[in-house]
């Protein structure tokens, strides 16, 4: 659900500081950006949240210097919780946001009209502007569930994430990868934070949830009531390696949640993506506003994942082509050729 209280109060505080700070004339000039993120309780929003702080920079506010150490003059950029990856790639391209957050997978499928996007028209205007992290899956376990491998999932009470989230797509892959369908499994579709509640009540027996670790859902739930991570891992995985380029390994490390033992799983990339549609100098603008110094200090303080948001792997694994604007950038920074 778009928290829309949350956008149209921000918006109200930015417009109005506009009208008073530079008159009416200088006010019209503002320029909103949403990010479309994921349920609030996930990494997407906090992440968009401190990227949106950063690259803000609405009338009134203080200059940028040379160096190009604030956000782009005149824009308000908001993150907007939503359903996660497919609703994000959907509203991109239908216009309703100006970017958002969205698994590699999910951008490929939806460019190419490949997976979940076969049988329905190519997202042909999607762009990149930025591969931001990795994004571990995490399937999480009630502790001493006796859970040991994804096969020990049939019969359970598990929930899968919400209809329009990446995590949903991978979770029916990865229960394919092991002979399983929902069938097999008691489903459920809730956001991290009920699954989360629904688990510590016991009322769920597992969860999937693809993210950048610690999510804090799951570092509450490991701190009040202890969790197990069941390992991701097995031939039937080597295989969706081998198949799908957009997954890696990947491991989440001993006490990444308190008191919890690491696990063997694998990852795809999270990406900020938004349409060709959006002008080249905005994205151009907004790119360079996303690897300032003063963004750098940030994401490192602002959340555990903000740290491995690089400049380096900016293009890593992209799968749809770069935005025009953010390519000008890379360009000149010369991590594009």
């Amino acid at each position: 659900m778009i928290d829309r209280r949350r956008f149209l109060t921000l918006s109200a505080v930015a417009t109005t500081g506009a009208f008073a700070t530079t008159g009416a004339p200088h006010a019209q000039q503002v320029k909103f950006f949403r990010i479309g993120t994921g349920g609030t309780a996930g990494t997407y929003y906090p992440l968009a949240g401190v990227i949106a702080n950063a690259i803000s920079n609405p009338p009134g506010s203080r200059a940028c210097d040379q160096g190009g150490s604030c956000g782009v003059p005149g824009l308000v950029a908001t993150a907007v919780a939503s359903n996660g990856s497919v609703a994000n790639v959907n509203a991109v391209n239908g216009g309703s946001m100006e970017s958002g957050f969205t698994q590699s997978d999910v951008a490929y499928w939806a460019y190419t009209g490949t997976g979940l996007y076969e049988g329905k028209p190519k997202v042909e205007s999607l762009r990149l502007i930025a591969n931001l992290y990795p994004e571990s899956i995490h399937l999480v376990a009630r502790k001493g569930s006796g859970l040991k491998s994804v096969a020990d999932l049939k019969g359970k009470r598990v929930s899968l994430d919400e209809p329009g989230s990446g995590t949903l797509v991978d979770a029916r892959m990865i229960l394919a990868a092991f002979g399983l369908t929902e069938k097999d499994i008691k489903a459920e579709y809730l956001k991290p934070q009920q699954s989360a509640d629904k688990l510590k009540d016991g009322a769920l027996d597992a969860f999937v949830s693809v993210t950048g670790y610690p999510q804090g859902a799951i570092s509450e739930l490991a701190a009040t009531s202890g969790i197990e991570l069941v390992p991701v891992e097995g031939p039937g995985i080597d295989k969706m390696l081998a198949q799908y380029t957009f997954f890696a390994r990947d491991e989440i490390p001993t006490d990444a949640y308190k008191g919890v033992a690491g696990a063997k799983t694998i990852s795809v990339n999270a990406q900020w993506v938004t349409s060709a549609k959006q002008s080249d100098d905005l994205v151009y603008e907004v790119t360079k506003a996303l690897w300032n110094d003063n963004t750098r200090k940030l994401l490192d303080a602002g959340h555990a994942k903000g740290k491995t948001i690089q400049l380096k792997t900016a293009l890593a694994g992209a799968g749809i082509p770069v935005h025009p604007g953010a390519e000008r950038f890379y360009k000149e920074k010369g991590v594009a050729k």
